[in-house]
């Protein structure tokens, strides 16, 4: 295996251990609003990577989460697919950066409107789970599942600025630790 792959999996096995603790401890409930910072790890790996890595971040990580939370139910496999989508968003706008010769982090006002995009798919990947969710599980209620969209759109894209923001110092710093090494 090249040193390359070698590291790839490496961060991914550790982006999806923090992914873990930052979507259980570091995340705030406001009714059916969930605020978190656990798309952090998934951020930074596609925007250093690409889309695999960030993908796997996310499917690893919220697995674990899913695991540690609610155990194996009918939907388990469901409610990977959001922060699936927001990795694979954000990584395939880094692909088309880095085949166009940049790097994704210096092209900021384009960043930030495909994680936003990415956020609103999430967000609409979790309400459509949800939704899922609670028709197999007998607890289906228009309001506790669609009413306050506006506002976890909002909350969404709001997070997904902040995180990006951190991301991006992050990145910097990685990748310059990558290109020494």
């Amino acid at each position: 295996m090249s040193q390359n792959k070698t590291l790839r999996i490496c961060f991914v096995a550790l982006c999806a251990a923090m992914y873990v603790p930052m979507s259980m401890y570091l995340a705030v409930n406001i009714g059916t609003v969930r605020i978190s910072f656990a798309s952090l790890p998934t951020v930074i790996m596609a925007l250093l990577f690409g889309p695999w890595e960030a993908v796997f971040t996310a499917l690893i990580g919220e697995f674990l989460k899913q695991l540690l939370t609610y155990g194996i139910t009918y939907t388990t496999v469901f409610y990977l697919i959001p922060p699936a989508l927001r990795g694979l968003t954000i990584g395939l706008f880094t692909l088309f950066i880095k085949k166009q010769g940049g790097l994704p982090e210096l092209h900021r006002l384009p960043l930030y409107g495909v994680c936003a995009a990415a956020a609103t798919l999430t967000t609409i990947g979790n309400t459509l789970v949800n939704w899922l969710d609670s028709i197999l599980f007998n607890y289906y209620s228009p309001v506790l599942i669609f009413g306050g969209m506006a506002y976890r759109f909002i909350i969404g894209i709001v997070t997904a600025i902040i995180v990006v923001t951190v991301a991006i110092p992050i990145v910097k710093v990685l990748r310059k630790q990558i290109m020494t090494k």
